[in-house]
């Protein structure tokens, strides 16, 4: 008893048809899909160094939250955090991938001790339940100021530290290096 395989519409021709389209959607909704699920968990965000230091009359911000924490790193660019301020400390917690300069008091000395020896390249932070530091007003962001140290220049960075309640979606805003004559490309003219 031989059975017949062959349905109605069943034909070669259909089929032949069929596959390929199958086979084109599923490939568009899988980019879709991808693709909306890698913009949603961007792990990094990139700035140039003239840009983040603010010559184009813009302070960057970084976010940070409860959930995660977020580095900013000057590995690419080449540079050693040479000091390191941040305006409220209530919020906000910093930890380094190295020795930082931490002078303290009215005459720092930056070519001694710690600071002499600094080889950090990645500040990260993290936001905290808000400590009460007697003086210090309630805002909602905070100036964190870093100054750098490569290819025999210093450089003075200032970034605006949002305070967020979500995931930034982004995990690191790193520092890239200006192409040749992007620096004079950066700065703001005065009108």
């Amino acid at each position: 008893m031989k059975k017949n395989t062959k349905l109605s519409g069943n034909t070669p021709e259909r089929s032949s048809y069929f596959l390929p389209i199958a086979s084109f959607t599923f490939s568009v909704a899988m980019f879709l899909v991808v693709g909306r699920a890698v913009a949603n968990n961007a792990v990094l965000r990139s700035i140039f160094s003239c840009q983040a230091q603010g010559l184009g009359g813009v302070i960057p911000t970084i976010d940070v939250s409860y959930q995660q924490g977020t580095n900013l790193s000057f590995i690419t660019a080449g540079e050693v955090i040479k000091k390191v301020w941040l305006n409220d400390p209530s919020q906000v917690t910093m930890d380094f991938d190295g020795p930082v300069c931490m002078q303290f008091g009215p005459k720092p000395n930056t070519s001694a001790g710690d600071c002499k020896n600094s080889a950090a390249n990645v500040i990260q932070l993290r936001r905290i339940k808000k400590l009460n530091i007697p003086g210090l007003p309630n805002t909602s962001n905070t100036l964190l100021t870093v100054i750098t140290e490569g290819q025999g220049k210093n450089k003075l960075y200032t970034f605006r530290v949002i305070y967020g309640t979500d995931s930034p979606g982004y995990h690191t805003l790193a520092v890239f290096p200006d192409s040749s004559g992007q620096e004079t490309s950066c700065i703001r003219g005065s009108h």
